[in-house]
């Protein structure tokens, strides 16, 4: 006579442990890295752009962006082409020429995007975006 036992149950495996470390390593890169560095792109106070715009020093363009996406330099509307020699002319002109960029609330993040790369071909090294804020 065989006595027969019944086969012992594998143990499983628990994944609990793992993913708690993976999530701690997750939080810990999250916590310790950059992902932008936010002085990319500097930006003036609503108080500082007020005192600018009064101002207005030589050597400083402003470039007004419509809700429609066009920039005004000027008061003339400007393609990409005449913005970017219109640009070019001034830095020539003046190597330290300053461009400040007013965009409209309404306007599309790539109409910024295109005039801030046009002002970068163009060889514009202080460039600007001014946000103005509704008073209280």
């Amino acid at each position: 006579m065989t006595i027969n036992r019944p086969a012992r149950p594998r143990a499983l495996i628990s994944l609990v442990p793992m993913i708690d470390v993976m999530l701690i390593l997750l939080v810990f890169f999250m916590v310790t890295s950059t992902y932008l560095n936010l002085d990319m792109i500097p930006a003036v106070k609503p108080s500082e752009g007020s005192a600018a715009s009064t101002q207005s020093p030589a050597g400083t363009l402003m470039i007004r962006l419509g809700a429609d996406g066009v920039p005004v330099l000027r008061g003339t509307a400007l393609d990409a082409e005449t913005l970017r020699a219109t640009l070019s002319a001034a830095v020539a002109e003046e190597p330290l020429t300053q461009v400040v960029i007013l965009p409209s609330g309404a306007a599309r993040t790539q109409a910024l995007i295109t005039v801030m790369d046009s002002a970068a071909l163009a060889g514009v090294t202080r460039l600007r975006v001014l946000r103005l804020e509704a008073a209280p």
